[in-house]
């Protein structure tokens, strides 16, 4: 047997082209969906994500403003920015793009953000909000494997569901997720014993570590859906995910690439809460007028 791959790419354009049908509207109503994106420091990884982001905005009919900053940038000066930014009627959505230089703290960041433009969805407000079941942004990766799952029709209502990774950025919102969708989660970390024996029960395997290969085909569970979240660069050069795709391949029913999986949707779905932030934005002006 060999899985059937989940193209990311082609659904990640499906809802591209939705979000450009959705701002062309919000458009002709007098206001333009704009997110701002803010890189501090030299990264390269970063930039690229940072340039792809923007990209995808200008091609999907939204305004993107790019604010880059050198590493030397000061932590108040990052906050009178943002608050800058959360005060901007033109701007619907905030992302900072992580990580920052080690002198200035995330955290204290990203609770600058309004959480009404928090599209990255990592405020404590939103963190809370998804937690209890009611988000007003779902984290872009999370919500990504969301909707690859829906397209798929993958049978989540009391599947077994493991995460092998619980960072706050897809980790521990991907477990609410599944949790809201009827799943029975496992959320595996580093100090997970006999990691094997809990991935070898999942139905659906999700997994973010950000180390390439941990995840192999005698861990997968035999018709098992596998979502690979990470990306990392092989001994060849050569882009890889957490899962060591050609041994997983042949056992799992159904796997994401990498690249061209999950990479593809996290952008998309920073597209559509940018746009919730602007149909949101739109429908308070109009309750007030």
């Amino acid at each position: 047997m060999t899985a059937r791959i989940i193209d990311g790419a082609a659904l990640s354009e499906q809802i591209r082209a939705e979000v450009a049908q959705r701002a062309a509207s919000l458009t002709a109503r007098g206001i333009t969906p704009g997110l701002a994106v803010v890189l501090v420091g030299e990264n390269a990884a970063s930039q690229v994500y940072v340039r792809n982001k923007v990209k995808a905005c200008e091609k999907a009919g939204m305004h993107s403003v790019l604010e880059q900053f050198p590493a030397s940038m000061t932590e108040e000066e990052l906050l009178a920015r943002v608050n800058a930014l959360n005060e901007d009627p033109s701007i619907h959505g905030i992302l900072v793009q992580l990580p920052l230089p080690a002198h200035i703290d995330a955290h204290r960041v990203i609770e600058t953000i309004a959480p009404e433009k928090d599209v990255d969805g990592f405020h404590i407000s939103n963190a809370g909000l998804l937690m209890t079941g009611q988000p007003l942004f779902r984290p872009c990766t999370p919500y990504g494997v969301m909707k690859m799952l829906e397209s798929e029709q993958v049978p989540l209502r009391g599947a077994e569901a493991v995460i092998v990774g619980a960072s706050n950025i897809v980790g521990k919102p991907m477990a609410m997720l599944l949790l809201a969708a009827g799943a029975t989660v496992t959320l595996c970390n580093s100090k997970t014993r006999d990691l094997g024996a809990q991935t070898r029960r999942a139905d659906v395997l999700v997994v973010a570590t950000g180390k390439a290969g941990i995840v192999t085909g005698d861990m997968v569970k035999p018709g098992a859906v596998v979502i690979d979240v990470g990306i990392n660069r092989g001994e060849d050069g050569k882009l890889c995910g957490d899962v060591d795709f050609a041994s997983a391949k042949l056992v799992a029913g159904a796997i994401t690439p990498v690249p061209g999986g999950v990479g593809p949707m996290t952008i998309a779905m920073l597209l559509v809460n940018t746009i919730e932030a602007a149909e949101r934005a739109l429908a308070g002006a109009a309750a007030q007028a």
